[in-house]
């Protein structure tokens, strides 16, 4: 699989340096006849933040459902949703996928060093917890560590720099999660049929008529546990109950970031925590090339919840539109129709799917760096993260974004 090369991230965006990103110099934005090209759109290509993170942090992580950020796309919203991109990159840089290797599926580096060793540099955060995803499906012997049921799926860090805790606005726990990479992870997202969610029971919408339903191989990743292995969600209750008591006397907030399966897991952690956890969590979820993961009656108990998440889709990338044969919107289209036939055979078979959460949508289609589009290059990571950094608004494409920049920057070095 051959991912397309990609236009570096500028620096100055991401409070998490890379080891491959390039230093540049500032750019010195002068008119040019570039410029005047653009001019019809130029009103909507404004999304400066003259506003510090530190005062305006809650807005990004949602307070008011990121409400006139996401188009155009406000720049401080960008650099923190690239921030976050990178602890995802770093999950799959430290996972070991090397199906030879005797540590196949685990992680490749000792905590106190991961974030460094994985390509970020100065982010302020440490690892505190390794976490574990685990299949509840039977391998036979002979499949050896291939088949193993348990691998090593994200961590949990903790901001403990003073001086990125201040412009940050408040101490962050961030759960990062990586999405599918072993053969059980695989077979569990063929599991796709909807099943009871049996965590959060206090919460749910009264009146409804529907239970609150998830993914049947998610719900088994989440959950599912070993004699050698504690469930994901054992480990992210007892972990984030252990920090949130231990910063409890200051302003914090737990941050939840995955990509592909690592954004459906995201999405049930998040309902989970806020459930189990007993105490007033800011916490919202940043997710990339998620698939739906959930019923319209689980979307609704997680807006009951409070909890606030932000899915950036790419509309050319085809995991964004599975499982489901059907899905119902958010303004419940779906049941204009409940007597048509078809619709009553899908939900007998547990395939109505909702959609969750706030959209940023993008499209590949839009940058001129993907000129060859399938479907690896639309779901990876790293296209998702070049995207993100190009995009500002639905009536300023990157494409003309990004030369603009181009020859600005080429104008300011002459």
């Amino acid at each position: 699989m051959v991912n397309p090369q990609l236009e570096p991230l500028c620096p100055s965006r991401c409070a998490i340096p890379m080891k491959t990103a390039p230093r540049t110099s500032g750019y010195t934005l002068a008119p040019t006849k570039l410029e005047r090209v653009f001019n019809d759109s130029k009103e909507g290509c404004h999304t400066r933040s003259s506003s510090p993170l530190s005062k305006r942090w809650k807005e990004y992580h949602g307070s008011n459902d990121w409400e006139g950020l996401l188009d155009p796309l406000d720049d401080g919203l960008r650099n923190e949703i690239v921030r976050y991109g990178r602890f995802i990159e770093a999950a799959y840089q430290c996972f070991d996928s090397d199906l030879s290797s005797p540590s196949y599926a685990t992680c490749r580096y000792a905590r106190n060093s991961m974030l460094e060793r994985a390509g970020v540099y100065g982010s302020g955060y440490r690892v505190t917890k390794n976490l574990h995803a685990t299949s509840s499906i039977p391998m036979p012997g002979w499949t050896g560590h291939i088949g193993m049921r348990s691998s090593w799926i994200g961590y949990v860090a903790v901001c403990e720099d003073e001086n990125e805790i201040s412009r940050l606005g408040r101490r962050d726990i961030v759960i990062s999660l990586r999405g599918t990479a072993t053969c059980t992870e695989w077979l569990e997202n063929l599991r796709a049929t909807l099943t009871s969610c049996p965590f959060g029971n206090a919460n749910d919408v009264k009146g409804q008529t529907d239970n609150s339903m998830v993914e049947t191989g998610v719900l088994s990743l989440y959950t599912s546990s070993t004699s050698e292995s504690a469930s994901l969600q054992q480990s992210l209750r007892q972990e984030i109950l252990r920090l949130v008591q231990k910063y409890n006397n200051e302003p914090l907030s737990v941050t939840i970031t995955g990509h592909s399966l690592g954004a459906s897991l995201a999405i049930l952690a998040a309902y989970d925590l806020k459930t189990a956890i007993k105490h007033d969590l800011h916490l919202s979820v940043i997710s990339f090339g998620g698939p739906r993961v959930g019923n319209r009656s689980f979307r609704q108990n997680l807006e009951r919840q409070g909890t606030k998440i932000l899915r950036i889709v790419n509309s050319d990338d085809l995991i964004t539109k599975v499982p489901g044969f059907f899905v119902e919107d958010h303004n419940d289209v779906a049941q204009e129709k409940k007597g048509h036939w078809l619709q009553k055979h899908v939900r007998d078979n547990q395939w109505v799917y909702a959609n969750i959460g706030h959209e940023l949508r993008l499209s590949s289609r839009a940058s001129l760096k993907l000129n060859s589009m399938n479907v690896a290059t639309c779901h990876d990571l790293k296209t998702y993260l070049h995207l993100v950094n190009g995009f500002v608004s639905s009536t300023c494409p990157a494409s003309a974004r990004m030369m603009l920049e181009k020859a600005t920057t080429v104008a300011s070095t002459q």
